[in-house]
């Protein structure tokens, strides 16, 4: 078969992206009633995919979404996919609804499956850089940002807000507290020590977050798994902004003022795990 340049899977069917034809009754597209994964591909091989699957198993449940196939399966298919494209450097994305009925807010009844659909195209690499911006903003968000759900307004409006104020990203805060960014998670570097939100309600438990408490483990490292104020975070050693497709960002502005850029040994110590696990 002839590999393809970009590629969209919907419950069985494959075709370039933009001639993915979609039902108007998935419940994706009037509720956001679904849950979603990114994650990246490098030489054909899904970084970290257990994880995505684990996360995906657990964000499904909590929103009692049957699963389409059972995860393993779901990993089959996606590392199946992947092998179609003609790049072997990938932005791998998937999301499952609670299927296809017409409009209610009720859930359909359980002869209504549910809909997986999957696209991969090319992607240009690790993103790391050392000219991170980013701001503050208040987090108006649910009470669910644990679970990894395709309803994401609050975060679309914070991260234009951050766009048109020249930065790269939003940082929310609630209750006086840094939770996360518009679409990362923040972590701190202070005195030698990694200070990163717990695992609540209130963050999403990033795949990257986890890593890197992975390597501090294995880099001797002490970690704080804790709340801070954008006082703290101000005051840092380093800011570091991390998600699935930009694992390590070092933040040098916070709300139009210098901050960080003072330990740039361990953040080069971090990012060189992360590079020898993924073969660069």
């Amino acid at each position: 078969m002839e590999k393809m340049k970009d590629l969209a899977y919907y419950n069985g069917r494959i075709t370039a992206i933009n001639d993915m034809m979609i039902p108007a009754n998935d419940r994706g597209y009037y509720f956001g009633d679904g849950i979603y994964e990114v994650a990246m591909v490098f030489d054909y091989k899904i970084y970290a995919l257990s994880d995505h699957l684990d996360r995906m198993e657990s964000s499904a449940r909590q929103l009692r979404i049957a699963l389409p196939m059972p995860k393993e399966e779901i990993g089959k298919l996606l590392s199946e996919l992947v092998l179609k494209m003609e790049s072997s450097c990938q932005f791998l994305y998937w999301q499952i609804t609670r299927g296809t009925a017409p409009r209610n807010h009720l859930f359909p009844g359980d002869g209504v499956p549910s809909n997986l659909y999957i696209y991969s195209k090319p992607w240009s690499g690790v993103q790391m850089s050392d000219e991170y911006r980013v701001m503050t903003v208040n987090d108006t968000r649910f009470l669910h940002c644990n679970i990894k759900t395709v309803n994401l307004i609050p975060n679309v409006m914070a991260a234009q807000q951050a766009k048109e104020a020249g930065c790269d990203e939003a940082v929310f805060v609630r209750d006086g507290f840094v939770t996360e960014g518009a679409h990362s998670n923040v972590s701190l570097i202070k005195d030698g020590v990694f200070i990163t939100h717990p695992l609540d309600n209130k963050v999403l438990p990033g795949t990257e977050r986890k890593h890197m408490i992975r390597f501090c483990g294995q880099l001797g490292i002490p970690v704080e798994e804790r709340a801070f104020t954008p006082d703290e975070m101000a005051q840092a050693d380093e800011i570091i902004i991390s998600s699935t497709s930009h694992p390590s960002m070092r933040v040098k502005m916070l709300d139009g003022k210098p901050v960080g850029m003072k330990n740039p040994e361990l953040v080069k110590k971090l990012r060189d795990c992360y590079l020898a696990e993924i073969g660069r």
